[in-house]
């Protein structure tokens, strides 16, 4: 076991969703008090969002991770308005949070070829200051990368979500037969008869806890923070992660997933949701399929005996219910269909949406 985690660690261990960075703003130039000239602007420190860049690789072309922009010239006799220093911009990939470490949000980038301003530089001397500049902006700051995709998988480990992306796209994650198999997310492409495509992100799995940073915890809910959808993968015979911890039904397995995602973040139950029934090749696995779908129509006659603390405020409502088996294929054409079926009809809510807020604000200004 020691050498299958040292060979994880070889391939896994180095994928980067945060990284720290210190920015610097220009300092402004010199004024000229004799002449009253005016010293230029320090320059600033912006982030551009780019295609095909990771911060593992930002991190190896800038081992320093310091990003300081230009001063500003000072005021002169053959130029009393100094020139503005030079801007300093810096490649980084798009799908981050910026966040500086008191924890304030800056902004995000979630398109190539956006920019942010994250350093502001100095003001130059003037007769308001005395002709004396001031410091740009300095700070370091916590690139925060969070996976885009259409689709995220949501599951216990070993629930077969792994199985299912290699199944349903050209994806290649780690597959086993043991726990927390997938170590960094992975990312996988649907393929459509019309060339449509849908990004599919296979997650870290869950443990019980996971909002408190148990397990994989936060590196792995924050992923799910930007996925259009969730598929909930469960195993059709339940979960046990070891000896020491309790055995859980399908059923339970749904109540304490939805009960995670609550806990860390309440909008992640408004995401459309759907629920993928794994494992269903296997011997008795339709009665268990019976027995659960009773209990998904019927929740309130069967969660009054958790524990409080595992029962959710609210109960996610999915879309459509799918047997599958990753393994054999069973189900997945449906599932690929189902998948593409809920992301058109938000598609067009979203559209409806945007044309009644633009023609409410058109009748407005006609008011």
């Amino acid at each position: 076991m020691v050498w299958v985690s040292r060979i994880l660690l070889r391939k896994y261990g180095r994928f980067m969703d945060d990284l720290r960075i210190y920015v610097k703003g220009g300092s402004g130039g010199m004024g000229h008090p004799r002449l009253g000239g005016e010293g230029g602007c320090g320059g600033d420190v912006w982030l551009v969002a780019q295609e095909k860049l990771t911060l593992k690789r930002m991190k190896s072309q800038n081992p320093e991770k310091r990003f300081l922009a230009g001063p500003g010239d000072n005021s002169k006799i053959v130029a009393l308005k100094g020139a503005k220093g030079k801007d300093c911009e810096v490649n980084v990939p798009f799908g981050i949070s910026v966040v500086t470490d008191g924890g304030k949000l800056l902004g995000e980038l979630n398109k190539p070829g956006e920019r942010l301003l994250v350093a502001r530089g100095g003001a130059g001397g003037s007769p308001v200051t005395n002709f004396l500049p001031s410091r740009g902006q300095a700070y370091s700051i916590h690139l925060d990368l969070k996976l885009i995709a259409d689709v995220g998988l949501v599951g216990f480990p070993n629930a077969g979500k792994s199985s299912l992306l290699k199944s349903i796209s050209h994806a290649t994650p780690q597959i086993a037969d043991y726990a927390f198999t997938t170590i960094n997310p992975e990312l996988g492409t649907v393929m459509y008869s019309d060339h449509k495509q849908i990004t599919v992100a296979d997650l870290p799995g869950l443990i019980e806890g996971a909002h408190e940073n148990k397990g994989r915890g936060h590196k792995f809910l924050k992923h799910v923070e930007r996925t259009k959808q969730l598929l909930f993968v469960v195993d059709v015979f339940g979960f046990q992660l070891s000896c020491k911890t309790p055995f859980r039904t399908a059923f339970e397995t749904i109540i304490l997933l939805t009960k995670e995602l609550e806990l860390y973040k309440e909008e992640l139950r408004d995401k459309p949701a759907l629920l993928a029934v794994n494992k269903m090749d296997l011997p008795n696995a339709q009665r268990n399929f019976n027995e659960l779908m009773e209990q998904l129509q019927n929740p309130q006659d069967h969660i009054h005996s958790f524990p409080k603390a595992m029962i959710p405020a609210d109960l996610v409502r999915f879309k459509e219910i799918i047997p599958i088996s990753a393994l054999t294929g069973e189900g997945t054409e449906e599932l690929i269909l189902c998948l593409r079926k809920v992301l058109d009809e938000e598609a067009e809510k979203n559209i409806e949406q945007y044309q009644r807020e633009q023609l409410h604000a058109l009748h407005l200004s006609e008011i």
